[in-house]
Formats: C-alpha cells, sequence, structure tokens
C-alpha cells in the first residue's frame, strides 16, 4: 500500500530538529514554486522557530498570489441526507446520536436549489451521510439530476461538486456520466490504527477500500479529484504527509493529483468530545498546515468550510486557500428558513455570515469573488487544467472570467452598496490588466450582460 507508515515515522525521525541553514534552503527551493520532495516536507513540519514560520507563512503567501492572484471560488454545501449507518466519533451523525433522521424529497431539494439559488450561487457541493438503504446511488443520481434542472430567472447550477461515501467503480462511472464536477472524499485520518479506532463497527471502517477510493474513480473516469483529512485525530505531521504520498501515488498512476485538498478540522459538535482527542491543533498550527500544503503543492487547490471563523479564514486566504463556502447549511432543508431545523448537523459552523456579506468582505479585503465553471463546461479537467494551471495562460481566462461572474452577481443579486462598490472594485482590476484585447473582451461583456445576456464565459 502507497501509505507507508514506517517511512513516514523515519521520515518525521530524520529530519527532527533541522538547522536554520537546511530550513532556508528549502524556502529558496519553495519560492521556484515546483513543490517541495517529501523529505523537505517532512523538515518543514519539524520547524518549531516562530520566526522561521513566520516566514514560511511571508513566502506562502507570495506562492499563492502568484499562482491565484486575488481569485477567490465561492461555494456552497447541499446536505440532502443525514441518514448514516457509521458510528464514526467525530461526526454529529453518528449512528449512535439519536435524533430525527431524514432525507429529502426531490421536490424538497429542487426548493433548497431555489433558495440556494436566490443567494447567487452557481456551484454546490452535494453531502450526505452514509447509508446503502436510505441514500443509496439512485438516490443520489436522482437527485443530481433535480439540481441540474432546477432553474430560476437567473439561471441554474453550472457545477456540483460531490463528497459522498467510498463507493464502486461502477457507481463512479454512474457519478461522471450524470456530469458531476469534482469527487471529494476526506481519508478523515491517513493514520490506520487511528482510522480503526475513530470508525468503530462502521462500513467506512475498511482503510484499505477508503484510501484506494480516488484510484475507482479515476478509472472510470473522474479525472478532478478532492482530498483532505480532519486535523485533529491524529498527529498532524502524519496526516501532511500521508495527504502528500497520496497526491503523489494519484500522479504516478494516473498522471494528476489532488484537483483540491480541504483542511478542515476536528470541531465540537452533538455527540463528540474533544477531550477524547489529544491531536486538536490550535490555529498558530494550523496556519503553518495550510502554508506548507502550500509550498508542497503550489497548483493545487485549496478549500476551507464556514466551521472556521470569519477572522481565521481571512487569515488563511492569506496563506493558501483558493476556495471557501459561504452562507452555510448545515441542516437538512435548512435553505431559506428563517428558523433553521433543529436536527443534529453533522458539523458546526463558526461562519454564519450570508453570501453577500461574504462577498462584500473579500471584495473589501481585494479579492475577486468567482463563481465561473468554465473549464469544467469546456472540459477542461484533470491534466488538462494542471498543465493550464501551471502556464501563463491561466491568468488570461481565469482573471476576465472571476470579473465577469463578480458582475453577474452583482446585477443579479447585489445591493445598492455592493452595486456601487462592486463595480467600483471592478473597474480598478480591469485597469490594473496588461492586455488591452482583454480589458476591451471584459467591458464588452458586461454591458451585455447588463442588457440582460448572460453566459458570455470563455
Amino acid at each position: 500500500m502507497f501509505i507507508n507508515h514506517d517511512y513516514i515515522n523515519g521520515l518525521l525521525e530524520k529530519t527532527k530538529n533541522p538547522s536554520e541553514e537546511i530550513i532556508q534552503s528549502i524556502l529558496t527551493a519553495a519560492k521556484e514554486q515546483k513543490g517541495l520532495s517529501q523529505e523537505q516536507i517532512a523538515t518543514l513540519l519539524n520547524v518549531d522557530d516562530r520566526d522561521l514560520i513566520q516566514e514560511l507563512l511571508e513566502i506562502a503567501g507570495e506562492i499563492k498570489n502568484d499562482i491565484y492572484g486575488n481569485r477567490i471560488v465561492v461555494f456552497a454545501p447541499l446536505y440532502i441526507s443525514n441518514h448514516c449507518v457509521n458510528n464514526c466519533t467525530y461526526c454529529g451523525y453518528r449512528r449512535d446520536n439519536k435524533f430525527c433522521r431524514r432525507r429529502l424529497t426531490q421536490d424538497e431539494i429542487r426548493k433548497q436549489v431555489e433558495a440556494m439559488q436566490s443567494m447567487g450561487h452557481k456551484r454546490l457541493a452535494l453531502e450526505t451521510g452514509e447509508d446503502p438503504k436510505n441514500c443509496d446511488m439512485e438516490y443520489i443520481l436522482e437527485s443530481i439530476k433535480t439540481i441540474y434542472e432546477t432553474q430560476n430567472k437567473n439561471g441554474a447550477i453550472r457545477r456540483i461538486n460531490v463528497n459522498i461515501a467510498s463507493t464502486t467503480k461502477e457507481n463512479y462511472k454512474r457519478l461522471k456520466e450524470s456530469g458531476i464536477g469534482t469527487y471529494i472524499l476526506f481519508q478523515e485520518t491517513y493514520h490506520r490504527p487511528t482510522f480503526k479506532d475513530v470508525h468503530p463497527t462502521s462500513i467506512k471502517g475498511d482503510y484499505d477500500y477508503h484510501l484506494t477510493s480516488f484510484d475507482r474513480a479515476m478509472e472510470a473516469g473522474i479525472d478532478d479529484v478532492g482530498g483532505g483529512v480532519l486535523f485533529g485525530l491524529y498527529d498532524y505531521k502524519f496526516e501532511v504527509l500521508g495527504l502528500m504520498l497520496h497526491n503523489q501515488h494519484l500522479e504516478d498512476r494516473f498522471g494528476v493529483g489532488f484537483h483540491t485538498i480541504s483542511v478542515p478540522r476536528l470541531k465540537k459538535v452533538e455527540g463528540v468530545y474533544l477531550e477524547d482527542f489529544p491531536y486538536v491543533i490550535d490555529d498558530f498550527t494550523f496556519k503553518k498546515i495550510v502554508a506548507i500544503i502550500r509550498l508542497a503543492v503550489p497548483y493545487t487547490g485549496m478549500i476551507l468550510s464556514t466551521r472556521e471563523s470569519a477572522e481565521i479564514r481571512k487569515e488563511l486566504l492569506k496563506l493558501g486557500i483558493s476556495q471557501i463556502s459561504a452562507g452555510s447549511c448545515t441542516d437538512i432543508g435548512g435553505y431559506g428558513l428563517q428558523e433553521r431545523n433543529q436536527h443534529v448537523t453533522q458539523l458546526s459552523l463558526e461562519d454564519h455570515r450570508s453570501p453577500i456579506e461574504v462577498i462584500k468582505s473579500l471584495v473589501a479585503d481585494n479579492y475577486i469573488p468567482n463563481y465561473c465553471t468554465a473549464c469544467y463546461r469546456m472540459g477542461r479537467t484533470g491534466e488538462a487544467f494542471m498543465n493550464l494551471t501551471k502556464s501563463e495562460k491561466i491568468h488570461n481566462i481565469c482573471t476576465p472570467n472571476a470579473i465577469l461572474t463578480l458582475a453577474e452577481y452583482i446585477l443579479d443579486y447585489g445591493d445598492e452598496e455592493l452595486k456601487e462598490t462592486g463595480f467600483d472594485f471592478i473597474d480598478r482590476q480591469i485597469d490594473a490588466m496588461k492586455n488591452e484585447g482583454v480589458k476591451k473582451f471584459i467591458r464588452k461583456s458586461i454591458v451585455k450582460m447588463k442588457h440582460g445576456e448572460r453566459d458570455l464565459y470563455l
């Protein structure tokens, strides 16, 4: 198996107490934006000096800005079922938590999507518990079809990323045929003994089957996959190296690694007691993790959810995060309700701002909120997308599209404040661009949008 515990532990032991000279040589190499070796990653994970870590954070910010500019992808999760047969000790959906379970009907899903569309969302992440009886593949595929078919006066959901339980190659083929974007699955922990401990008497407890999910998915034709761990279940140093080994395995076998890496960390939720978990990480360590991942895989997207506060999200956007959720609701059927349902949720939220509040905050901090899905609609996925990302051409595609999706959002969902500040911001972004042809294209497209035309993205 490609996650070799002895190898990871040996690397961490070998790179203990690194000298400042070695650390500086690694940071210099990182600036070339070609990624880092596993030994270099292990060395940075073993850095404890706060001044050196601060330097690491600054370099991560520079790399993130060079590659992604000021674009931030925005999405929201849609939870359609909280039925779950697993008993994961870190999750609010765990089987031993006794509460009223439900799954949404297709009509309820349609109403949820309409509510999400009314907030401006164009891309969402489909989320469910694992229950072969109450949330089988037929239900998931029917739900995807319903979501894509649900339209309002301002269009439809353009991309559905799917975060569901590990499944068979045949089911992954069916997901691919349904038109999904990225298939996302968290290993939760790469440490085999811990994986067994936190998944007692659970379908999810098969470490090897779970670990090889992306192999089956990519064999089935899904070329964009997103990994992640739940930081706090085990030693973060081991987990980061596990992520990097997994990414390397996919690159070696399929020619492309993770499209995205998510960085959730363990938080308090119903039935979960943090005192039972000795590896919970603090904010400073969390920033160190995000920065090291950005240095290690500079062209891989990084996702941060609303389980983190607005303050820490703002800091992590500077260090490597390129995608965030906005206006998230983890209640089943909770979008559009004045009072959310009182069901137990899978995870707790700390950023309760509405989508428009998040958009305003991003604009105020000089970020372009990005709802673009053009690459998926144009077939730029997997290795083709990664090759484009590593070229200078990506800025000539992504920046104009990001600006146009922001203009679309402002026209369709912005209040008077955002219409004023947002278009002033857009003007400044266009003025700062060097390509006169691209600048002319964006301005002309915005004029068309103001006259009702849509779907103008490259």
